[in-house]
């Protein structure tokens, strides 16, 4: 995604809130999830629709983060941590505290790599989480 200018260093990226990763992370990870559909099937945008929610939803998030902790960096742990800790007022109405706070978790993880621009990293652990 060249296109799409990256401007903050490292420095810049690592203080901003694990909320900003996240709102970030959960973009990116809804477009790598549609675009995959759109290439795998023919199907129409509700079908398509209703596919993407089985991988973006909170419970399906937090149960994929799950399932890859053990192939994270250390540093990876970290932002995993501060993304699962920070406070958030907002709780979607289709899950518990415990998946809603993995999902963000996860999101954060999605994000600090697209921010960082860890390009390879991110589609490592993308190609991970949907196979």
């Amino acid at each position: 995604m060249d296109f799409i200018k990256r401007e903050k260093d490292l420095r810049d990226v690592k203080l901003l809130s694990p909320l900003i990763w996240a709102y970030v992370g959960d973009s990116v990870y809804e477009l790598y999830v549609r675009t995959r559909l759109v290439n795998s099937s023919n199907a129409k945008p509700h079908k398509l629709h209703i596919e993407s929610i089985k991988y973006v939803k909170a419970k399906a998030q937090a149960d994929t983060l799950k399932r890859i902790l053990d192939k994270l960096t250390e540093e990876e742990k970290d932002i995993v941590r501060r993304g699962r800790n920070t406070e958030n007022h907002h709780i979607a109405k289709n899950a518990n505290l415990e998946d809603y706070t993995y999902s963000t978790a996860f999101e954060a993880l999605i994000g600090y790599l697209y921010l960082t621009k860890q390009d390879e990293r991110l589609e490592e652990i993308l190609n991970i989480c949907i196979n």
